[in-house]
């Protein structure tokens, strides 16, 4: 196993999460990482040689089509967190494109508590 292997198939991560980070919290403010932003892979078929396991597994996730930033963080197992800045280290790499989270209703104000509760009750089937 190399030294940029972080997980194991069965047991999972085998070092904290901010070690994958470098100990980074919040991605560069370039990037605007909301939940809900969608995510997209510019080369869909992968990084290249000086991507880590853990960018290589969220590029991986995105290798069908974009998805948003909660659904990444729940299927790579990683906290939001550190998502959000493996995320904007890979736009800040040019190799995915970040863009605002769509509107799930347009005909509906932004504040609108139908449209929260909506949001909340999606949430939570995930």
């Amino acid at each position: 196993m190399s030294d940029d292997h972080w997980y194991e198939d069965e047991t999972g991560a085998m070092v904290r999460p901010y070690t994958v980070t470098g100990g980074r919290t919040r991605p560069s403010d370039r990037h605007t990482i909301d939940l809900m932003s969608q995510v997209t892979a510019v080369h869909p078929d992968g990084g290249g040689p000086g991507v880590d396991h853990a960018r290589a597994r969220l590029l991986g996730l995105l290798r069908h089509g974009p998805r948003p930033v909660v659904e990444l963080a729940a299927d790579a197992d990683l906290p939001l967190t550190v998502v959000r800045v493996l995320l904007g280290d890979l736009a800040e790499a040019g190799l995915v494109r970040i863009d605002a989270p769509r509107r799930l209703r347009p005909d509906v104000p932004e504040t609108d508590p139908v449209l929260l509760q909506e949001i909340v009750e999606r949430l939570r089937e995930l």
